[in-house]
């Protein structure tokens, strides 16, 4: 199956592809999320490393545990043929309440067909208080008129 669009991207096509990925991960549905890399993609996030999207859907299960009201935005910060470069931020909150603000960046590789064949995230988590919180949708997509982040000055 081709999943689109399909390298290689203009700009349109990368930005279309950043918001299909947070829209994604913003159902906080690891089966559905994983569906979006190879049957053999090699992925880094943070320090742990992850071989294949059974792998990825394992470890989304087991994030999407712990980070509760967990809600996402990421933007294009450049792209190739076939390669796209996202920054993000998402907030969420541990089993004790505390916020959290997550910045991080992303390079992805995909193969002809769509899917995303390899993936490196680098994050760093930032305690916030509950007031200091930026995204306030309901759970589940973002709003298409919810600011993105160079609008909310992240």
């Amino acid at each position: 199956m081709i999943r689109l669009p399909v390298p290689p991207f203009r700009y349109d096509d990368a930005v279309q592809k950043v918001r299909m990925a947070e829209d994604a991960w913003n159902t906080r549905d690891p089966e559905k999320v994983a569906l979006a890399y190879t049957t053999d993609t090699q992925c880094r996030n943070r320090s742990e490393f992850l071989n294949g999207r059974d792998e990825v859907r394992v470890f989304l299960e087991r994030k999407w545990s712990v980070e509760t009201g967990y809600r996402l935005i990421k933007e294009v910060w450049a792209h190739t043929d076939n390669r796209i470069a996202v920054r993000f931020c998402y907030e969420y909150h541990d089993a004790e309440g505390q916020w959290f603000r997550a910045y991080g960046n992303e390079n992805w590789e995909f193969d002809p067909d769509g899917y995303m064949a390899t993936r490196h995230a680098s994050i760093n988590d930032v305690p916030i208080a509950e007031a200091d919180r930026l995204f306030h949708w309901p759970q589940g997509r973002r709003p298409d008129d919810h600011l993105g982040l160079t609008e909310l000055g992240l």
